[in-house]
């Protein structure tokens, strides 16, 4: 089905297949060096296999795609005859993406609109899919980026992990540096706030900040309408049981999704991460 707006994400909002492919929204994967390889995110390497790299301290990077995937992106959905792009992404805070996506909007063959949505995994999925709605529906590029805006300036991501040494090597910890002298000593719970990944508490023990985890999101939903994902890595068992307690504790949840994220966040988090993003509608 042609749209005459198409919807643009990259592999981090962590949409599932059958969401995007129903939206018509096409996701630009990251890379994941892994060793002397460079593989895309979501199609060269499973979550498992960055686990298990993880879990040996084998070297693992991230990086950007390149102005000209975009490029190439935005000329094929120009051809399946879209003739505008909104073009949503993770934090440039955390990543590169954003600007490479505004380099080779430049040149593209239909009018681009490159939105940074300070906001990363399900966080940016639900504003890449509040967009495709808003197209699907008929409307403008303009309207479309206005209520992705809107969504995100009202989704609130937090999470936890258990160490906070792979946010340290990949420089991704801003403000929450002051942890590092007591990280052996505390359970740190975070979240994203400005664009960028902030302390929020610290906690003592792993089970006292999952429970901490549950009160935050339970209290950020309130009694209104919402989207609840649950991500983790490597701990299906904890996410579900986390998951199945925030069903029983919001009242206003409409869908909630558990998912593993990919491998470029799980590379920066590490084994045993569980976020939560709460996105009112």
């Amino acid at each position: 089905m042609s749209r005459h707006v198409a919807i643009v994400t990259d592999s981090t909002a962590y949409l599932p297949q059958g969401t995007m492919e129903r939206h018509g929204i096409t996701a630009v994967p990251l890379t994941v060096v892994l060793g002397d390889q460079a593989l895309d995110e979501g199609a060269e390497i499973s979550t498992r296999s960055l686990a298990e790299a993880l879990q040996k301290r084998r070297p693992v990077t991230t990086s950007r795609p390149s102005p000209e995937v975009f490029a190439a992106t935005y000329r094929k959905v120009a051809e399946a005859g879209a003739t505008a792009v909104v073009s949503l992404h993770l934090s440039s805070e955390l990543s590169g993406t954003y600007d490479a996506a505004v380099l080779a909007a430049r040149e593209a063959p239909v009018p681009v609109r490159v939105v940074d949505t300070g906001m990363v995994a399900m966080a940016l999925g639900f504003c890449a899919l509040t967009a495709a709605e808003v197209a699907d529906a008929g409307g403008t590029a303009d309207e479309a980026v206005t209520a992705a805006e809107k969504r995100a300036a009202a989704t609130a991501a937090y999470f936890y992990v258990d160490t906070l040494d792979y946010l340290r090597r990949g420089g991704r910890i801003g403000a929450a540096q002051a942890l590092l002298g007591s990280a052996l000593a505390v359970k740190p719970l975070l979240q994203l706030e400005g664009g960028r990944i902030e302390l929020l508490e610290k906690v003592r023990t792993s089970s006292k900040a999952i429970a901490r985890l549950q009160e935050i999101v339970t209290e950020r939903a309130g009694a209104s309408e919402v989207d609840i994902a649950v991500h983790h890595l490597a701990a299906p068992d904890r996410a579900q049981t986390f998951a199945d307690r925030l069903r029983e504790g919001v009242p206003g949840l409409m869908d909630l999704h558990v998912s593993e994220v990919g491998a470029v966040i799980g590379a920066h988090t590490g084994p045993g991460l569980l976020g939560a993003v709460v996105s009112p509608r």
